[in-house]
């Protein structure tokens, strides 16, 4: 089965909108209570489980439109929004190892395409 170029956008979009997912569970994780009513109100917290609800739910149609082997490693993606959502959003470092490792993982999800 040839993997459709819809499928591939719909989890690259997955990916993008799945990786502020960690992003507002590390915001969420500052104003943290076990208290229930404190829970619900933590819309950090509320927001970060949408995201990554949103992000699984459109991976999910994108499975009908090609090869998992084709699909699957594009959620590697998530790894490089975060690194970037991170530094942005969040104001953490990025150093050399980092931006090497973002490197990696586009040489090794091109390799996968290119495979296909």
């Amino acid at each position: 089965m040839a993997t459709e170029l819809w499928a591939i956008g719909l989890v690259l979009l997955a990916s993008f909108l799945g990786s502020l997912g960690p992003i507002m569970l590390k915001k969420a994780s500052d104003k943290m209570s076990f208290n229930i009513f404190h829970l619900f109100r933590n819309y950090h917290l509320i927001l970060g489980f949408g995201f990554y609800g949103v992000g699984t739910i459109l991976f999910i149609p994108a499975l009908k439109g090609g090869d998992l082997n084709v699909l699957y490693p594009l959620v590697a993606f998530t790894y490089i929004w975060v690194c970037l959502w991170s530094s942005m959003i969040l104001k953490e470092k990025m150093n050399l190892p980092k931006w090497l490792g973002i490197i990696l993982i586009i040489i090794g999800v091109s390799f996968i395409g290119i495979g296909s």
